[in-house]
């Protein structure tokens, strides 16, 4: 049998558990390589995987092995345009792992929980210089002021994003325990924190209610999240706008109740009746505009009444100016707008639950993750996402 340092650590820790009384914690599978693999974003369009040796774990620092990742849409804009200045750079952010090793002053993630070799975790932020951005901030300010693993400059330590095998999370950073969700749920967490804030933020309006009626316009991953969302809260009455199809049928199965494909229709006038039929004659009260169109931008606030409201989330990054018309647009409906980008670190813990409840109530979705992919054929799952051929990609490792 191979003892190394590692496996000691952990028997010893296993037998002063047991002395103790204590409940012997998860162990992790397999000794700690000597090196890692990293899919690196050297060029545009051109990822390659390097090997670097295994980073010293500090006192504050987790290893985690990781075991899948999703390609999110901030990969794909990286990948083919490098908006950040970034490359080279490990991508990766939606991503998840097992602990192999933990720095002696690691007890417990950022919610409180305990942490052991073993467990399942997800990370969110890297705490810079802002206090403002704590569990429990009261203003509710989102990741802007933070880092992001996969989102960081190359350094010395070079694991610093989900595309690879192993992932170093530096102290300073957050870090959940999310043993008791599932890989693929583990996987989806990112994204669906995204819908998670851009509900919280549509609640801020005081428009939407259980009986609102709320159109969905976008259903790729992050309108189809929406729609599992709200239908988790209990409201029912909702349309999903979209172009494709497949995707409308899987929106009807994350929970709207009928469709409208834009193709089938000619100018936004046409749209917005075709909307209006589907809501059985009625305008929507509340809409989720999930697209990063400009066009569907303009377009939406003629689904909306009178005194409805808007939650924008579709521009993660900018996507050109959009063309609307002030006074029928906005000021003569009186439309309440709130927009929504990214996350906080509260919204990140409370995607944990939103995922328990969705599969609770029986919606598919791990179904979203549509192709999955090794490492080593990382290029051909950014090639997938950019062809828009499935739903969510992702990577994983064996």
């Amino acid at each position: 049998m191979d003892i190394n340092s590692s496996n000691i650590e952990q028997i010893v820790r296993q037998v002063l558990d047991s002395m103790n009384g204590a409940p012997v914690a998860p162990q992790a599978s397999g000794a700690i390589p000597a090196t890692a693999h990293v899919a690196m974003l050297t060029g545009l369009e051109k990822i390659e995987i390097k090997e670097y040796p295994m980073p010293i774990v500090g006192d504050d620092d987790v290893l985690v092995k990781v075991e899948g990742c999703g390609v999110c849409g901030t990969d794909a804009h990286e990948y083919k345009r490098d908006p950040f200045g970034l490359i080279p750079v490990a991508l990766g952010h939606e991503g998840t792992g097992e602990i192999v090793k933990m720095g002696k002053n690691v007890k417990v993630d950022s919610a409180g929980k305990p942490l052991n070799v073993g467990d399942k975790v997800v990370t969110c932020m890297i705490f810079k210089d802002n206090p403002d951005i704590t569990m429990y901030d009261l203003n509710k300010q989102n990741v802007g002021g933070a880092d992001v693993y996969g989102l960081l400059p190359d350094d010395d330590v070079h694991l610093n994003g989900w595309f690879s095998d192993y992932i170093l999370v530096r102290g300073g950073s957050t870090i959940f325990n999310v043993s008791d969700l599932d890989l693929d749920s583990r996987i989806l967490i990112e994204p669906c924190a995204v819908l998670i804030h851009a509900v919280e933020r549509a609640k801020t309006t005081g428009i939407l209610r259980f009986n609102s009626r709320v159109v969905v316009q976008g259903c790729g991953p992050i309108g189809l999240i929406c729609i599992a969302v709200l239908r988790t809260m209990g409201i029912e009455n909702i349309v999903a706008v979209d172009g494709e199809d497949k995707r409308l049928a899987f929106a009807k199965e994350m929970g709207a109740n009928a469709v409208v494909n834009f193709k089938n229709y000619s100018g936004a006038e046409a749209l917005a009746d075709g909307v209006k039929d589907a809501f059985g004659g009625y305008l929507a009260d509340f809409a989720f505009q999930c697209t990063g169109s400009p066009v569907a931008h303009s377009n939406i606030y003629k689904f909306i009444r009178n005194g409805g409201g808007l939650c924008e989330l579709g521009f993660f990054i900018n996507g050109g100016d959009a063309t609307i018309n002030p006074h029928f647009d906005i000021c003569s409906k009186e439309i309440t707008t709130v927009g929504s980008w990214v996350y906080t670190l509260r919204d990140y813990a409370t995607t944990f639950d939103f995922l328990k409840r969705a599969k609770g109530i029986g919606l598919p979705i791990e179904k979203l993750i549509t192709h999955k992919y090794p490492l080593e054929q990382i290029d051909d799952a950014f090639k997938t996402n950019l062809k828009m051929e499935g739903l969510k990609i992702a990577v994983v490792n064996k």
